[in-house]
């Protein structure tokens, strides 16, 4: 029988864009289900005292070299963005307010390439309705969930539900109650998943 993956993410994360890009080929290898889970990452690292690698600058800069590695060996177009860092409340909200929609996967892709791709200051409305309507959304509507109260209510449930369960960074990865950290990790979830 086919596993499981809960994928934990945040846009603001260029290592959590190399996992969604290379969670396809884990799926496509496994027939597991990925289920992408929309967490805030400063929610998350406020919760538990972490805090964004570039706070470190040998830390940051070597992240990058890294980030840079993996997306060479996996075919990945990643550019850092100009514009980091960005605030991703509004962009988070958005994909709560789409989950276990049909839009749900293209605006999660949508966004992703947006950000570490394109590269677009996606903290901008309007910068966010371009991207939003070249890619066939609604603008209005989609930017309109952004401040819906079931949804912030759904994306805070959500964060704190990871803290909970132990989760303190992105992207992490759950096969059941198994939690792996990291997109240098996806060959043990692909492994996890397999088994």
């Amino acid at each position: 029988m086919p596993g499981h993956i809960e994928f934990l993410f945040d846009f603001g994360s260029p290592t959590t864009f190399l996992a969604h890009k290379r969670l396809a080929g884990v799926v496509a290898r496994t027939g597991a289900t990925a289920n992408y889970v929309p967490v805030l990452l400063g929610g998350v690292f406020k919760a538990t005292g972490n805090t964004s690698p570039a706070v470190v600058p040998a830390k940051g800069a070597y992240m990058n070299i890294d980030m840079a590695r993996y997306a060479k060996v996996h075919g990945i177009l990643l550019q850092q963005n100009p514009h980091f860092p960005i605030n991703t409340i509004m962009l988070m909200r958005m994909a709560t307010g789409l989950r276990g929609t049909p839009r749900y996967a293209p605006y999660v892709d949508t966004i992703f390439n947006a950000m570490w791709s394109l590269p677009r200051d996606m903290g901008d409305p309007a910068i966010v309705a371009e991207v939003l309507t070249a890619a066939n959304f609604d603008a209005a509507e989609t930017l309109a969930l952004a401040g819906d109260e079931w949804v912030k209510s759904a994306l805070k449930a959500e964060t704190e539900k990871a803290v909970a369960r132990g989760v303190f960074g992105a992207p992490t990865f759950f096969i059941g109650d198994e939690m792996f950290f990291g997109q240098d990790r996806l060959d043990w979830v692909e492994a996890a998943v397999s088994s």
